[in-house]
C-alpha cells in the first residue's frame, strides 16, 4: 500500500469519525428544528395570505422574519450552525451511509438545499444581504435557460423535474416512506408523527406541482416572468376553482410539516 493511499485511508477514517461524532448528531437535530421554524413561518404567512393579508411565503422571507424577532440574530446563527451540521451529515450519507443510488442522490440534493440555506443565513447576518425571493430565483434561472440553445426545451424539462419532485413528495407522504429513519418510541406518538408527516409531505408536493405548472406555462409562452417559486405557487392555489380554501389546506399542511420537523429533531436517525 502506497504512502498516498495510506494517507487517503487515514483521511477517510477521520472524516467518517467526524461525521459520526455525537456533537454533530446533536447539532443536526438543531438543524431539523431550524427547518421546522422556517416551515412554520411559511405556513403561517400562507394562512395570512389566504385570508386577505400580505407578505411573501417563502424561505427568504421567513429568514427575515426570524431576524426581525427579538434575539433574531443569535437565533439565526444557531439555526445556521444546525443546518450546516445537517449538510455535513447528508454529505456523509451520500458518501458512506446510503446503499442505493436513489438514496445517495436524495442525500446530495438535501445537502445542496441545506447548504444554500446556510449561505443565505450567513449572508444576511454578515453582509446584511437578504436572499432574493423564491419567485425571483425561479425567474432568473428561467431567463438564463431561455438564453441557451434549446432554452425553451430546457425550461420545459425543469418544469417536468419540479412536477416529478411534487409527485415524489406526495408518494412519500401517502406511502409513509418518510418514516424509514424515524425511531419513534410508543405507538401513539408514532401514529401522531405519521399523520403530521403525511399531511406535510402531501402539502409540499401540491406546492411543487403548482410551481412546476407555472414554470411549464413560462416555457410554453416563452415568458420567464410567469415562473414562480414557493410564494407564487401558493398564491396561484388561491386562484384555482377551490379558491383560497385550497391555500388554507396547504398552509395548514405546511404548519403540520413544521411540527413533524420538530419530531425529526427528537427521533430521526442521525
Amino acid at each position: 500500500m502506497t504512502t498516498a493511499h495510506q494517507a487517503g485511508r487515514r483521511l477517510e477514517g477521520a472524516a467518517r469519525k467526524a461525521a459520526d461524532h455525537p456533537v454533530l448528531e446533536k447539532l443536526a437535530k438543531v438543524g431539523f428544528a431550524a427547518r421546522g421554524v422556517l416551515y412554520a413561518i411559511i405556513g403561517l404567512v400562507a394562512l395570512q395570505i389566504a385570508f386577505g393579508g400580505g407578505g411573501e411565503a417563502d424561505k427568504s422571507s421567513a429568514l427575515q422574519i426570524v431576524r426581525d424577532a427579538p434575539l433574531g440574530d443569535p437565533l439565526l446563527w444557531v439555526m445556521a450552525v444546525g443546518l450546516a451540521a445537517l449538510t455535513i451529515w447528508q454529505v456523509s450519507e451520500a458518501v458512506w451511509g446510503r446503499p442505493g443510488v436513489k438514496e445517495r442522490v436524495e442525500a446530495v440534493a438535501k445537502a445542496v438545499v441545506y447548504a444554500a440555506l446556510v449561505f443565505s443565513m450567513v449572508a444576511l447576518l454578515t453582509r446584511n444581504k437578504a436572499a432574493s425571493s423564491s419567485d425571483s430565483q425561479s425567474q432568473d434561472v428561467t431567463k438564463t435557460l431561455f438564453e441557451l440553445p434549446g432554452g425553451q426545451f430546457l425550461v420545459g424539462l425543469m418544469a417536468l423535474g419540479v412536477i416529478a419532485l411534487g409527485v415524489f413528495w406526495i408518494y412519500e407522504g401517502w406511502t409513509e416512506k418518510f418514516m424509514k429513519d424515524m425511531y419513534v418510541t410508543g405507538p401513539r406518538a408514532r401514529g401522531v408523527v405519521v399523520k403530521l408527516g403525511k399531511a406535510g409531505y402531501i402539502a409540499r408536493g401540491v406546492i411543487a406541482l403548482a410551481a412546476g405548472a407555472l414554470i411549464g406555462q413560462a416555457a410554453l409562452t416563452y415568458d420567464p416572468d410567469k415562473a414562480a417559486g414557493i410564494d407564487g405557487a401558493l398564491k396561484a392555489l388561491a386562484d384555482t376553482p377551490a379558491g383560497p380554501w385550497l391555500l388554507v389546506v396547504v398552509a395548514v399542511g405546511l404548519v403540520l410539516f413544521a411540527v413533524y420537523c420538530f419530531a425529526e429533531a427528537r427521533w430521526h436517525r442521525v
